[in-house]
C-alpha cells in the first residue's frame, strides 16, 4: 500500500471507529459486533504501526498514553459543583415545585427531566475546542486531576467539532459510569482471571478512574454522559435545553432519554416512564434529575448551601426483598479460586427471581456474618449481580450454622491456600476438574508443551467425554480415543499426535511453566530451571532454598513449595515422566554470544519461530525483553519490524538482520 493510500485508509477507519463509539456509548445502539469493531481498531494499529507517520494525538490507538503518575494534582473548579437534593415520593416532589413558583411568582414551570446515573461526577476543561484538563468533583470545590484517565474513554473526544459559536472557554461536567453488560464482561473477566469481583458498577467505574496508571483505566469499559456547564465564554444560553443541543452539535455525549416536561404532571410522567423502563436501561439508573430548564429562572432562584434550588434528585424506590439463607456452598472457579455462595429461598427482585447470591470471599462472608438458616435483605447489585445487603440479626433463632470455609478443594480434595494479600483461596490441584480445561489448554500452549492443534475447543471436548483427566491423560492418546471426537478426522488426529509425541522432548524451563504453578511465569520458570536443573531437585527444594534464588520472594516460594507438597501434583509429574517427557536442563549459557545481553524480537522471522529464537537466546545467556529501552543490548529485526525498530534506532540501540542472529547462533 503507498502513502497516499495508506493515509486514506487510515483516515477512514479513524471516522468509522469515532461513528461506533458514539453509537455504543451514547446511543446504546451499535450497529456492529465486537468482533467487527476489534477488526477495525486491529487494521487501524496494524497501518499505523507500518506508517507512523501519520498517527495523531486523537487517534483511537493513542488513548492509552503517557506514564503512571505518583499521585493526582489537585484541580480548583471555577465555579463549584454542586450536589442535588433529594426527594422520595409524590408528596416531596410536589412540595419542590411549590417553592420554585413561588419564588418564581408565577405558575407552571418547564423543567427537564435525566437519567439519575449512579457514577462519579466530572468536569471537563476545552480551550480553543481541544480537551486541557479533567477533574474529579472532589469536596465541589477542589478536585483530583484525571486528566489522562479520561483520555482513555472512548466517547470523550480530545477535540471538538468546529461548529459556529464553538466558545474559547468551556467547562463541562457529567457523569463517568460503566453499562450493565459491560460491567458484567469486566466482573467475567476477573472471575476467570482469580481476581476479586466488584460489587457494582458505579465501585468499578470510581475505582478505575482514580488509577494512577492510565493504563489500568484503560482496561475498564468506562462511558460518559454530559449534563451541565460550569464556566464559559462568549456563549449565553436562555434555556438548559440549548445547552445540551450545543453539546451534541460539539460531538459531546449527551444522554439520549433526557426530556423536556410541562410542570409536575410533565415530570410525573416522565418519572414514571423511567421507572418502568429502567431495567430496559444499559445502565444502572436510581432515580431521575429534574431541572428548571430557564437559565434566567436558575439565577433567580439560586443555591442553598451546596444545592441549587433549581433542581433535586427524584430518587427510585429501593428495590430490595426478604428471603432466607438455605444454605451455603463454595463454587471452584477455572483459576481454581473458591467463591462462597449463599443458596437463597426463591425471590422475586427487580423483575427477576434470584435464587442465589455471591458472598465473593471468606473475609466478606465473615464481615457480614451470614449464616445458613438466616434472614436477609438480598437486592441486585448494579441491576446485574444479586447480593446479600443485610443480616437481619432479630430473627435469629439460634438454628443458624456458621460457615466455615474449606481449607482443601470440594471439587478435587487438594490443599486450598490463600493468595498473598489473603482476599482468595485456591485450589492448588493441577487435575482438579473445575479448572482442568484452562490448565490443559495452558499445558500445551506455545511457550510452554507447544503442542500444536489442541486449541481450545479440542480441549473442551477432551475434558467433557473424560479422555483426559490430567496432563498425563495427553500422552495416553491414540488414534482409536480420538477419531469418534466431533470434527476429528484421520489426518488432524495424527498430526495432533505427532504433536504431543514431539512435545516430550522439551526443556526443563517449558516444562515448569507448563504445569501452572502460580506465580511461575516464562521468566521465573527459566530462573528455576537454570538454579535447580532438575525437575526431582526443585520437587525436593525446601522452601527456604527456594526464596534464596534470586527473584524468588517470600510468597513465591511458598506457592511452589505448596504445588509440590501436593500429592495430586507430585502424581501427575510423576505420570508425566513415565509417559516418556525429558524435560532437559537448560545448557549453561554463560559464554554463549547473548550472555548478559537483553535482547528485544520484532517483526516476523522467516527460519524459526518466535518462541523458538527466544528460547535459543536464553540457552545462550541471553535475556528477552518485550520493548525496547536504554536498557535494550540488541534488537534482532525480522520482516515488517515496526514501532520497536524506529526506538531502537532513536535510542542508538544496536540492530542487527535475521541473518546475522543466525550467524551468532551458529557459533553456540
Amino acid at each position: 500500500m503507498d502513502l497516499a493510500h495508506a493515509e486514506q485508509r487510515i483516515r477512514e477507519l479513524r471516522q468509522q471507529i469515532a461513528y461506533h463509539n458514539y453509537r455504543y456509548y451514547t446511543l446504546d445502539d451499535p450497529e456492529v459486533s465486537d468482533a467487527h469493531y476489534d477488526r477495525l481498531m486491529k487494521e487501524l494499529s496494524a497501518l499505523e504501526e507500518q506508517f507512523p507517520q501519520f498517527i495523531t494525538p486523537d487517534s483511537p490507538t493513542q488513548r492509552v498514553s503517557g506514564a503512571p503518575s505518583e499521585k493526582f494534582q489537585r484541580v480548583f473548579h471555577r465555579t463549584p459543583m454542586l450536589s442535588l437534593s433529594n426527594v422520595f415520593d409524590e408528596q416531596e416532589l410536589s412540595e419542590f415545585d411549590e417553592r420554585v413558583r413561588r419564588l418564581l411568582g408565577h405558575g407552571e414551570v418547564e423543567y427537564v427531566c435525566e437519567p439519575k446515573l449512579d457514577g462519579l461526577a466530572v468536569e471537563l476543561v476545552y480551550q480553543d475546542g481541544a480537551l486541557a484538563t479533567a477533574s474529579t468533583r472532589g469536596d465541589g470545590t477542589v478536585g483530583e486531576d484525571v486528566t489522562a484517565n479520561m483520555r482513555t474513554l472512548r466517547n470523550v473526544p480530545w477535540q471538538l467539532n468546529p461548529v459556529s459559536g464553538l466558545p474559547p472557554y468551556l467547562e463541562v461536567r457529567g457523569e463517568v459510569f460503566i453499562r450493565k453488560a459491560d460491567f458484567a464482561r469486566l466482573n467475567q473477566r476477573r472471575e476467570e482471571g482469580g481476581e476479586s469481583l466488584f460489587a457494582n458498577p458505579r465501585n468499578a467505574a470510581a475505582g478505575a478512574l482514580r488509577q494512577l496508571d492510565p493504563r489500568i483505566t484503560a482496561s475498564r469499559p468506562l462511558s460518559l454522559f454530559l449534563y451541565e456547564v460550569g464556566e464559559v465564554s462568549h456563549a449565553g444560553f436562555s434555556t438548559h435545553w440549548e445547552k445540551l443541543e450545543l453539546f451534541k452539535s460539539l460531538g459531546l455525549p449527551v444522554n439520549p432519554r433526557n426530556v423536556r416536561a410541562a410542570g409536575m404532571s410533565g415530570v410525573g410522567e416522565a418519572y414514571q416512564r423511567f421507572l418502568s423502563e429502567r431495567h430496559d436501561f444499559a445502565y444502572e439508573i436510581d432515580g431521575m434529575v429534574v431541572k428548571v430548564n430557564s437559565e434566567d429562572e436558575r439565577r433567580r432562584l439560586g443555591q442553598v448551601s451546596k444545592s441549587p434550588r433549581w433542581a433535586v434528585a427524584y430518587k427510585f424506590p429501593p428495590e430490595e426483598e426478604e428471603t432466607r439463607v438455605e444454605s451455603i456452598e463454595v463454587n471452584v472457579g477455572r483459576t481454581g479460586a473458591l467463591t462462597p455462595v449463599a443458596f437463597l429461598k426463591p425471590v422475586r427482585v427487580a423483575g427477576v427471581t434470584v435464587s442465589r447470591a455471591t458472598l465473593h470471599n471468606e473475609d466478606e462472608v465473615r464481615r457480614r456474618d451470614v449464616r445458613a438458616g438466616d434472614w436477609v435483605f438480598v437486592r441486585r447489585a448494579g441491576d446485574v449481580i444479586p447480593e446479600i445487603v443485610k443480616v437481619i440479626t432479630s430473627k435469629r433463632t439460634g438454628e443458624e450454622k456458621e460457615f466455615q470455609f474449606p481449607r482443601k478443594c470440594p471439587v478435587c480434595g487438594a490443599a486450598a491456600i490463600r493468595d498473598e494479600d489473603g482476599a482468595i483461596v485456591r485450589c492448588t490441584g493441577v487435575a482438579c476438574p473445575a479448572q482442568l480445561q484452562g490448565n490443559i489448554r495452558h499445558f500445551a500452549s506455545r511457550a510452554a508443551m507447544d503442542i500444536d492443534g489442541l486449541g481450545e475447543k479440542l480441549c473442551a471436548q477432551l475434558v467433557s467425554q473424560r479422555l483426559v483427566q490430567d496432563y498425563a491423560d495427553l500422552y495416553r492418546l491414540d488414534m482409536e480415543k480420538l477419531l469418534p471426537v466431533e470434527r476429528m478426522g484421520e489426518k488432524s488426529a495424527q498430526n495432533l499426535l505427532d504433536s504431543i509425541e514431539r512435545s516430550k522432548r522439551t526443556t526443563l524451563r517449558r516444562f515448569l511453566y507448563a504445569l501452572g504453578i502460580r506465580h511461575v511465569g516464562e521468566a521465573t520458570a527459566k530462573l528455576l530451571a537454570d538454579h535447580f536443573k532438575s525437575i526431582e531437585a526443585l520437587s525436593s527444594a525446601s522452601e527456604g532454598a527456594l526464596a534464596r534464588v534470586k527473584e524468588i520472594g517470600p510468597a513465591m516460594a511458598k506457592a511452589i513449595h505448596t504445588f509440590f507438597a501436593e500429592p495430586q501434583n507430585r502424581a501427575v509429574i510423576a505420570r508425566l515422566l513415565d509417559a516418556g517427557v525429558s524435560p532437559a536442563p537448560a545448557e549453561d549459557g554463560q559464554q554463549g554470544p547473548f550472555s548478559g545481553k537483553t535482547v528485544v524480537l520484532t517483526g516476523a522471522l522467516s527460519a524459526l519461530s518466535r518462541e523458538k529464537a527466544k528460547e535459543e537466546i536464553e540457552r545462550r545467556g541471553g535475556r528477552i525483553a518485550g520493548s525496547v529501552s536504554s536498557k535494550t543490548d540488541l534488537v534482532v529485526a525480522g520482516d515488517d519490524a515496526g514501532s520497536k525498530l524506529k526506538k531502537a534506532r532513536e535510542l542508538g540501540v544496536k540492530i542487527i538482520s535475521e541473518g546475522e542472529f543466525q550467524e551468532l547462533l551458529g557459533q553456540r
